[in-house]
Parts: structure tokens; sequence; C-alpha cells
């Protein structure tokens, strides 16, 4: 008997990953991340119960380079999250499930992500006078 050397079913390697695709997978990796950062979010809360010291060190991880990159990126998800979460909620109520208007919402979810999570650094920068 001779097996095909086929795969079992479609994957990346068939199908052209697309805007629909995509949003998708982002949003699956968004709120891994968002989970991610909560265990950080419970160091920080963890470390102001502790005392000042414990507390000075957790400014200080993340205050450094690294720890503002992880920061950014946690705001950048939690606003992914949040907007496809609402693209989502719109989908649910049966409106937007037209290709042209799905992959208008996508490219929304994204653009509003991207200026959602600038506008919150430059206000983070501008009230926090860094």
């Amino acid at each position: 008997m001779q097996t095909d050397k086929r795969p079992l079913s479609p994957h990346l390697q068939i199908y052209k990953l697309g805007w629909t695709g995509i949003p998708s997978i982002l949003h699956r990796m968004t709120g891994v991340a968002l989970t991610l950062g909560s265990v950080l979010l419970v160091y920080w809360l963890a470390a102001i119960a502790s005392g000042p010291e414990a507390y000075a060190t957790a400014q200080a991880i993340f205050g450094s380079i690294i720890g503002q990159i992880i920061l950014f990126g946690f705001t950048f998800a939690l606003y992914y999250h949040l907007c496809n979460g609402i693209r989502h909620l719109i989908w649910d109520a049966g409106y937007g499930l037209k290709i042209e208007t799905v992959l208008r919402s996508a490219r929304v979810v994204a653009i509003a992500s991207v200026v959602l999570t600038v506008l919150t650094w430059l206000l983070v920068f501008i009230v926090g006078g860094a």
C-alpha cells in the first residue's frame, strides 16, 4: 500500500495568509501577551506591598530600556485585543460580515491600536515629565 506524501490538511504552504487570518492570529497572541503581562502587574503590586526596597527594584526593572519595551508591547497588546474584541462584538450582532467590511475593519483595528498605543505613551511622557 502506497501512502501519499501530501499534507493531511491545508496549511501555510498551500494557502496565503491574508488580512482575515492575521488579525485572528494576532488576537490570540495578544491574549497570551496580556496573560503574561498580568503576571508582571501582580509582581509590581506585590512590590508595592512589600516595601520601598522591593518597589524601587520593580521600578528599576520597569524603567529600564527592556522594561519599557515590554510595557510598550503590553500596551499595544491591550489596545489591539480591546479593539479586535469590539470588532468581534459587532460581528456577533450580525454586522460587518461582508468580506470588504471584514478587511476594512481589520485595518481599522490595526491603525487604532497603533494610534492608541502611541497616544498613551506620549501622554505618559508628557504627564510623567520623562
